[in-house]
């Protein structure tokens, strides 16, 4: 193995860790979200004007001093400093492979780890304006997009250096890759209204499945007051602000959300499964349907369960596992791009099923 293909090699495998901890920061989000310890901390960046949070009696008073209105609850101010340090632990390693990819004199890509430092930076002002906003549902729903797409890149940035795919797909199979991106986008779709309906609450808003409450299908809803994306500040959003019925609105309109994913993104993996039957793009198939079945279970469960704190956790990891196994599979049938620089074969397995 050459230095070039070594860097690259070196390259992906801190990439893919890097998305790791991506994933692990999303996760952490949404324990901190949905144990309602967003606001542990009523300050930014430091917890109580503090690095750590205050343990001692002392700092514990002098802490309610100067927060009356948000007195120390050690527990939930932990878990939001944890979810901090780790989100700031990403934003480094962002910056280092930024820094690697620009020492490496051109053998590496510069562009997509620029986009992801100043993502990342953005990332920080959201999770500041979280905080200082008082949870404005907005501003949740965007900074669990932009770890989302975090994420997405990250991955996106492993695969392209790795030598993922060591033949390109055949014609028929490239012939999707459109559908693929429909399938994406309705995905990331899904997860901003996911993102909506935790941040105002509304996750139990119905809570019986697949009927809403009371057998009703269709309850009594106001999509007037559902969706509107700015209030002004100086509110507490804290358990929400919603009446009943626009809350019944967003949370049937993410389960509406979610069975249009389902026939969609369903119908793309049999057509993918149906035109292959072994190879890369076989496992890929499968997997978009293990993730997709996954998704809907923990969606159901979160609903009959009354949203169990680990389940409704997995549900965020369910969704951003599905957008990982999309985005694979858009790589996957894309352009070849390999990175050692040697043209990519044809999948002569895949092309001989398709002719027929």
């Amino acid at each position: 193995m050459g230095l070039k293909q070594t860097t690259f090699s070196v390259f992906s495998a801190c990439a893919a860790l890097t998305a790791l901890l991506a994933l692990a920061v999303i996760l952490l989000g949404a324990y901190v979200r949905l144990s309602d310890a967003g606001l542990g901390c009523p300050d930014w960046p430091g917890c109580y004007g503090r690095l750590g949070v205050p343990s001692d009696q002392d700092a514990i008073a002098q802490a309610n001093r100067a927060f009356p209105e948000r007195p120390v609850e050690t527990a939930k101010a932990w878990k939001e400093m944890a979810h901090r340090y780790l989100a700031s632990a990403l934003g480094l390693a962002i910056v280092l492979l930024a820094l690697g990819a620009w020492r490496s004199r051109g053998r590496l890509p510069l562009g997509l780890p620029g986009v992801l430092v100043a993502l990342v930076i953005f990332q920080g002002l959201l999770g500041m304006w979280t905080v200082t906003l008082r949870v404005m549902p907005t501003v949740v729903t965007a900074h669990l997009a932009g770890g989302f797409a975090t994420l997405a890149l990250l991955w996106w940035l492993a695969l392209g250096q790795s030598g993922f795919r060591l033949a390109d797909p055949a014609p028929a199979l490239r012939r999707l890759r459109p559908w693929v991106w429909g399938g994406l986008v309705l995905v990331c779709m899904q997860v901003l209204l996911g993102g909506w309906t935790s941040s105002n609450y509304a996750a139990l808003a119905c809570t019986e499945f697949p009927t809403c409450y009371g057998g009703l299908w269709w309850p009594p809803t106001d999509f007037g007051e559902a969706f509107v994306l700015w209030r002004g500040t100086g509110i507490d959003y804290e358990f929400g602000v919603l009446g009943s019925e626009a809350r019944t609105a967003i949370h049937l309109t993410h389960r509406l959300g979610a069975l249009v994913v389902l026939l969609y993104v369903g119908a793309l993996s049999l057509v993918i499964l149906r035109r292959v039957r072994t190879g890369l793009a076989f496992g890929l198939g499968i997997a978009v349907v293990a993730a997709l079945c996954l998704q809907l279970g923990l969606g159901v469960a979160n609903i009959l369960g009354h949203l169990p704190l680990a389940v409704a956790v997995a549900h965020n990891g369910g969704g951003a596992l599905l957008v990982v196994v999309l985005v694979s599979l858009l790589h996957f049938l894309s352009p070849s791009r390999l990175p050692s620089g040697q043209a990519a074969g044809t999948d002569t397995t895949t092309a001989s099923r398709n002719s027929s």
